[in-house]
């Protein structure tokens, strides 16, 4: 739904049963937005990989989230006893090609999380022969292939097994260009399940339908490619771990450290500024990769975890003269823990809730440039200052992070410098 090189934030809520499960509780579910395509590198919130695109094709090595299973606090009437079914990663390579007024696409995956251990083949038709104007409205349909593995993990229950199965999926999507950045969203889904998965006594024996509404606000990056833009962005903090939450934290009502456990984290964001001075107001749209070292003081092993994101920059001032030019960041995105943290681990198993490595990163800060308030002119592009690294499930609304609901947050310091 974006233009060529556009990049994108924002979120959509479906509705209808997103699993077919039989009693299943949930009829809602939130996926966020953060999209992003570079010449050969995207991020599609729910999936991660390489691209080589032309005007008439475009090939794909990716990495995405599998939205099916259920968390343990959310167990549908017809699993009940069973194991847990957890959501998984895909492994895959997809391809599309422009065919007639539309796009032929296909994807092979494979679970690489030791979930399932499954495989899909898909393989579909989009046409896009009616496009208009601030209207674009595509119809698609598509056979989705599921090998044994990945149909029983999910929806077979002791004494069944759904076994191999194809599905149909139909549907459209619709958007709306209401302003020069904004786009409402729509979409119907109908899922016609195999035979198999149909006839387990977990799953009700009818069509699946969704619908979808969101809202995508869209940027052109100044620069078609990263590697063409002038400097990097590099940030290196250190904070440590807060049973504050995120609100009180951000309006210092709150913003005690290690009042539990004395954990820590030393973290390395690298950087560039996606569009300088939006609309000529000052506000730069930033993108981050960020890489957290997670120092867990023999609570459990020390780990890495990863952060995708954007960073809205708005600048203040300057006031006092030329001294004090504040600036206001509140970045978004996803983070990927290759452990769970610890304060997250204790404070949701007193919950009796899951947890999840893949959940969504907010990072709102404060600094100062240290050559202004210093009078170094060589150093007005080095900041220091004071955020909050924050995951979170979003209450518990969304199954791109396992329904989770809680997460963790750590105050830190942070100098920050282009190069």
């Amino acid at each position: 739904m974006l233009a060529p090189g556009e990049a994108g934030v924002g979120f959509t809520w479906t509705f209808g049963q997103p699993a077919p499960y039989r009693g299943y509780d949930r009829d809602a579910d939130l996926l966020p937005h953060f999209r992003y395509d570079s010449r050969h590198f995207f991020l599609h919130s729910d999936r991660i990989g390489l691209k080589h695109e032309s005007a008439s094709s475009r090939y794909e090595l990716f990495l995405r989230r599998r939205l099916e299973g259920f968390a343990s606090d959310h167990v549908p009437e017809g699993m009940v006893g069973t194991p847990q079914r957890f959501a998984g990663d895909d492994l895959g390579v997809a391809a599309r090609v422009r065919l007639g007024g539309g796009a032929l696409y296909g994807e092979a995956m494979t679970d690489v999380s030791e979930k399932s251990g499954g495989t899909e083949l898909r393989l579909g038709y989009r046409y896009e022969g009616w496009w208009s104007g601030r209207w674009r409205w595509r119809p698609y349909a598509t056979l989705a292939w599921r090998d044994a593995d990945l149909n029983n993990y999910y929806y077979g229950v002791p004494g069944y097994e759904p076994g191999a199965g194809l599905n149909l999926e139909l549907g459209a999507l619709a958007a709306y260009r209401f302003a020069q950045n904004w786009q409402a969203l729509a979409g119907v889904q109908v899922t016609h399940w195999s035979s198999g998965v149909r006839g387990s006594p977990a799953v009700e024996d009818k069509l699946q339908t969704h619908l979808t509404l969101g809202v995508m606000y869209g940027f052109t990056p100044d620069q078609a490619s990263e590697w063409q833009r002038r400097s990097l962005i590099m940030r290196v903090g250190y904070g440590q771990s807060s049973d504050c939450d995120l609100l009180p934290i951000i309006t210092l009502q709150c913003t005690t450290t290690n009042t539990q456990d004395p954990t820590s984290i030393v973290l390395i964001d690298v950087g560039q500024v996606l569009v300088r001075r939006l609309n000529g107001w000052p506000l730069d749209i930033q993108g981050f990769v960020g890489f957290v070292h997670h120092l867990e003081r023999g609570l459990q092993e020390d780990f890495w975890q990863v952060n995708g994101y954007f960073k809205p920059v708005y600048y203040f001032g300057p006031w006092l003269g030329s001294r004090l030019a504040p600036r206001l960041g509140l970045a978004a995105g996803i983070s990927y823990a290759s452990r769970i943290p610890f304060m997250e681990q204790r404070d949701q198993a007193l919950r009796g809730r899951d947890t999840s490595k893949l959940l969504l990163y907010l990072d709102p800060t404060v600094d100062l440039s240290v050559g202004r308030l210093f009078g170094v002119r060589e150093l007005r592009e080095t900041y220091f200052g004071v955020g909050a690294s924050h995951r979170s499930g979003i209450f518990g609304s969304s199954r791109l992070f396992n329904s989770v609901d809680g997460g963790s947050n750590y105050i830190y310091t942070f100098i920050e410098s282009a190069f």
